[in-house]
């Protein structure tokens, strides 16, 4: 299957092509959280793997957590993709893709996986990484930035986009991943990962004039 992977969940923006689990592209964009260039990053992707748009069967996106708007414009991106080609899509945690750049990396042990949250916490999850496995031990959660200090002062591996050992999700290890994926979604079902709850704001009334 030929997988398109989009990655927008941090300062580093990436769009890979995977075909048999085998990446043959990636692009990328670093510099602020807003995707200025997405257009331009899968154009240069399908051009490096001289890969046609018309032979994209499957788009894979990074959920996050992290960058609210990079994530939404990666649905925004696979939403209209699928309307206009009729492509397959996939949800993917980016929180999953760092833990295993991290294995990929060799870094192993009991790993936190750490992603700015704003307002001074950070989304934190617990993985156990050796050469051969990967698995979650702890699910993602919103933890203070004291919280955080803490398991660094205490030695553990903290790794992530603003972590101690930097980071980032990449779009070429989430088209690796999503190589061995069937969990396929309808557009609408695509969903930023974001652990707060949703909480809106009544506007006042504004005074009639006459």
């Amino acid at each position: 299957m030929t997988i398109l992977a989009f990655e927008f969940s941090s300062n580093l923006r990436s769009v890979a092509l995977a075909r048999g689990g085998v990446v043959s592209a990636e692009a990328t964009e670093s510099g602020g959280y807003r995707v200025t260039n997405a257009f331009g990053l899968v154009e240069k992707a399908l051009a490096e793997a001289n890969i046609r748009r018309e032979e994209i069967e499957a788009i894979a996106v990074g959920l996050g957590p992290g960058s609210y708007t990079g994530i939404r414009s990666a649905i925004a991106l696979a939403q209209g993709w699928q309307l206009a080609h009729g492509v397959k899509l996939l949800g993917m945690s980016s929180a999953e893709c760092l833990a295993a750049q991290a294995q990929a990396e060799q870094i192993f042990g009991r790993v936190n996986v750490v992603i700015d949250a704003q307002r001074h916490e950070f989304y934190l999850a617990q993985w156990e990484i050796s050469i051969g496995d990967r698995k979650e031990i702890s699910p993602l959660k919103i933890a203070t930035a004291g919280e955080i200090e803490e398991r660094k002062a205490a030695g553990e591996i903290c790794v992530g986009p603003e972590a101690a050992r930097i980071l980032f999700p990449r779009a070429a290890m989430l088209a690796r991943l999503a190589s061995g994926r069937m969990d396929f979604v309808a557009g609408e079902k695509l969903e930023p990962v974001y652990l707060r709850e949703t909480t809106f704001v009544k506007a006042p009334k504004q005074a009639q004039s006459y």
